[in-house]
């Protein structure tokens, strides 16, 4: 390759022999599961409303663990002040954050699975604020698929000046995404792998279009999830602590695995939670 420095012969190697290479650096933090700080029972009063919804959501999660795609909601608006802070302090913040569109904010608990979802109308009010147990939320899922495009938005007139490999891959994506099924293994195409221009991946994200679902996900680094507005097509990226992008994909999929809890996620959430209410009893 002109230009480019030799793989083999001099000045493939570095001059100091005591150099050391210099890679990039990779997500180090791996998050581990932390039981939440709650109040002694003799500390609380009138929390009974609190407690019974959190058996009720142990029980789901326990039935759930057979099937995680067999969402159960458990409505909190109801509930005063204190009985709502003290599911917080219950559920604690996990590593999975969602916003989709203007009107939905999801928190994952430290119980994987279990899921606080807020949804507001146009003006910031709160219309509902729930419990999900699953998988996944399923308003974010109607979210990320509502309006969207069966195929990827059309390009007219010859491609942009710097626009290589890019066309390849569309034609591989609507190949995909004709034939998606959702019991079907997620398809990644491995951007950082590729050889790509600038102008590549700005062609793809115009070809894609912009979605209304944002996910962050905390679990081994930082993994930040958007929605496209092409069905079943999604942004994974993964960011060292220098915010520095060290794995792009595109992932053709319902919703991507990462951002999903297991069976056995919310089997154990369930074991988790049965001790944490057990002191109350």
């Amino acid at each position: 390759m002109t230009g480019s420095t030799p793989f083999t012969g001099p000045g493939s190697q570095p001059e100091d022999g005591d150099a050391a290479f210099d890679f990039m650096e990779m997500p180090k933090d791996m998050r581990t599961y932390a039981a939440p700080a709650l109040p002694e029972p003799d500390e609380v009063s009138g929390i009974g409303p609190a407690l019974a919804i959190l058996w009720q959501v142990q029980k789901a999660a326990a039935a759930a663990g057979g099937n995680a795609k067999a969402a159960a909601t458990f409505d909190l608006t109801e509930l005063d002040a204190g009985n709502r802070v003290f599911v917080d302090q219950a559920l604690g913040e996990g590593e999975v954050s969602i916003i989709a569109g203007g009107t939905v904010q999801v928190q994952e608990s430290v119980l994987a699975g279990i899921w606080r979802v807020h949804e507001t109308d146009v003006t910031g009010a709160l219309k509902r604020d729930y419990i999900e147990v699953g998988a996944f939320p399923g308003l974010v899922m109607a979210a990320a698929h509502d309006g969207t495009l069966e195929t990827m938005r059309p390009h007219k007139g010859p491609l942009p000046v710097g626009v290589l490999n890019a066309p390849a891959l569309v034609t591989e994506l609507d190949d995909k995404l004709a034939c998606f099924h959702p019991a079907k293994p997620a398809h990644v195409i491995n951007l950082t792998l590729l050889p790509q221009t600038e102008e590549d991946l700005a062609f793809l994200e115009e070809r894609l279009g912009p979605g209304t679902v944002t996910i962050l996900s905390r679990g081994y680094g930082n993994c930040r999830i958007t929605s496209t507005s092409t069905r079943n097509a999604w942004w994974v990226r993964y960011f060292n602590s220098r915010d520095a992008i060290v794995l792009n994909t595109i992932e053709v999929v319902d919703v991507p695995g990462v951002a999903c809890a297991a069976p056995e996620d919310l089997a154990d959430s369930a074991g988790r939670l049965a001790e944490i209410l057990e002191v109350y009893r």
